[in-house]
């Protein structure tokens, strides 16, 4: 039987390539995208549009699944602006998003895993979860609860043979990151000394590497961001 992964955000950009890293590993995919099944449809597996905030929503997936051997919790949002410019419907948009997911996910997740004795779990998280952003508080504040929630739940089921582990991504060429500039782009590369920005295939081998390591990696938040941070 082929093993399962769940993945979330999984339409366009890290989560994109996280699936079909994991498809071409022979994974049978459980996809999730926000807006449309129709973002999917170039990738095999069955597909799902929803809130990933929505407790529900999630838990009628991850019903249909018979096992679950991978979670990638990749959806994540972001809004560009000083605190005081943000509003509570933004703040509660973001954490709903990018934190709340996590709860929800693995919540629904982990009575399969438990049952299996088995299950990485892989929360895609960021560098400015763990050192904080300038104009980007909510989105920095929601990282930085997935590196809390990773190593925290890491204790919880090691004991159960589940792994749980964070990518801290640094500048990746994803829809996020249009809203630089060339100029802006060029600057940002000029300060990474690896004097590149990172791709979603990059994290996709990531991914790879910690489904199929050591089940005595866990509790812990990889920095993948070219040496930047």
């Amino acid at each position: 039987m082929a093993k399962t992964a769940f993945i979330t955000g999984a339409s366009r950009g890290i989560g994109n390539g996280i699936a079909r890293r994991l498809a071409d590993e022979g994974y049978e995919l459980y996809l999730v995208s926000h807006k449309n099944v129709n973002d999917l449809s170039e990738l095999p597996g069955k597909h799902y549009a929803g809130d990933v905030g929505d407790y529900s929503f999630i838990e009628s997936v991850i019903a249909e699944m018979p096992e679950i051997d991978v979670v990638v919790n990749n959806a994540g949002i972001s809004k560009i602006g000083l605190l005081q410019d943000l509003s509570p419907a933004d703040w509660d948009k973001i954490i709903r998003t990018n934190l709340t997911s996590l709860y929800n996910v693995c919540h629904a997740a982990i009575p399969k895993m438990l049952r299996s004795h088995s299950g990485r779990i892989i929360n895609i998280s960021s560098v400015w979860g763990v050192v904080g952003s300038s104009t980007e508080v909510a989105y920095s504040a929601s990282k930085g609860g997935i590196n809390a929630f990773t190593r925290a739940l890491a204790k919880e089921l090691a004991p159960s043979n589940i792994q749980v582990n964070a990518i801290a991504c640094g500048v990746i060429d994803t829809d996020m990151n249009k809203c630089f500039s060339d100029d802006e782009r060029n600057d940002l590369i000029d300060e990474i000394p690896a004097s590149r920005i990172g791709t979603p295939a990059d994290v996709a081998d990531l991914v790879s590497l910690l489904v199929n390591t050591s089940n005595y990696l866990t509790g812990q938040i990889i920095n993948l961001d070219g040496g930047w941070i």
